[in-house]
């Protein structure tokens, strides 16, 4: 009840009474009954209690919705400040599942639509509060029930990185094993390469003259001859062989009867100076190779180095001299 109508109740009592007065004096009656006074003082008590009722309610009234206001915004601010709170929480929310992190920003968006809302309300009513909170606590909910979901995948996710661990190890650790067994498979075929890898013993160079005569003499010299043993191996291949040699002039010229005239060492193919075909058994061979001077270059006075090959391996090296 507003203050213009306390004040228009009032005028009515007011004029009422005087009306009532100004009756009683005009018609003349002078005297006045103690039974017309008693009711007089009882309407004017009643008017008065009336009044006194009337403010009383419009004061309570203004009190009480003075006090409404004040605690609907409080209940604004508290709002207010549990959104911005989801805000911060739910922005410390990660995940690597998409469907989660479209879930957290489709809700962070509604979050901060809400705030923006709710800060622009000057003055909210009871409808509009209960509306923010219910709102409130359903974003509440879902956080709660994202951080649920996160958190469990989380440790799922910690599981499966530890059994992945657990699986990298034991692979890494196969792995290694492999390897090894690999590297001892090489060593032991390597091991066994070289046991199957003949040798050439006792290997020596000389000088032939023309009756088949050893000689250092250069000039006296029409033959050379390369004499060595094949060893004893009984592990290397036997049949027929072709056992090459390369003798190297003391200027590093390679003696050679034919550029054709190759074999294969390792991955290339190279030019030999003679070669001997022998059927070896697996026991000691004796071999002599000879390289004939006549129609060649001219030997010189110097050191030679005589490589021998069997089998694509360097079997034997050995130097010998000729003198002037």
């Amino acid at each position: 009840m507003s203050c213009e109508s306390l004040k228009i109740i009032l005028f009515l009592c007011v004029f009422k009474m005087n009306r009532r007065q100004k009756e009683m004096e005009e018609t003349g009656i002078k005297e006045t009954s103690k039974k017309a006074i008693d009711k007089k003082n009882i309407l004017v008590i009643i008017l008065s209690a009336l009044l006194l009722v009337v403010i009383g309610l419009f004061i309570f009234q203004r009190v009480e919705h003075k006090g409404l206001i004040y605690e609907l915004n409080i209940e604004k601010d508290s709002i207010q400040a549990e959104l911005q709170t989801l805000v911060v929480d739910y922005d410390t929310l990660k995940t690597d599942n998409d469907n989660l992190n479209n879930t957290l920003l489709v809700t962070q968006n509604e979050i901060k639509n809400l705030l923006v809302e709710v800060e622009q309300v000057k003055r909210a009513s009871v409808r509009e509060i209960t509306n923010y909170r219910n709102q409130v606590n359903t974003l509440r909910g879902i956080m709660r029930d994202l951080y649920n979901q996160i958190d469990s995948l989380n440790e799922r996710n910690k599981v499966l990185y530890a059994e992945n661990l657990e699986v990298r190890e034991m692979i890494s650790q196969e792995r290694s094993r492999s390897e090894q067994l690999e590297r001892e498979r090489a060593r032991l075929e390597q091991t066994v390469i070289q046991a199957q890898i003949l040798e050439a013993l006792d290997l020596r160079g000389t000088g032939l003259n023309p009756r088949d005569r050893e000689t250092d003499r250069v000039a006296r010299t029409q033959k050379l001859m390369i004499s060595f043993t094949i060893s004893k191996n009984l592990t290397a291949k036997r049949g027929a062989k072709n056992v090459y040699v390369r003798i190297m002039r003391p200027d590093q010229l390679l003696l050679l009867e034919s550029d054709s005239n190759l074999f294969r060492f390792e991955d290339l193919r190279i030019p030999y100076t003679a070669m001997r075909e022998v059927n070896y058994e697996g026991m000691e061979l004796p071999v002599n190779v000879f390289w004939d001077n006549t129609g060649h270059e001219q030997l010189m006075p110097g050191t030679y180095t005589v490589d021998v090959f069997a089998d694509g391996y360097n079997i034997g090296t050995a130097e010998f001299v000729l003198r002037r």
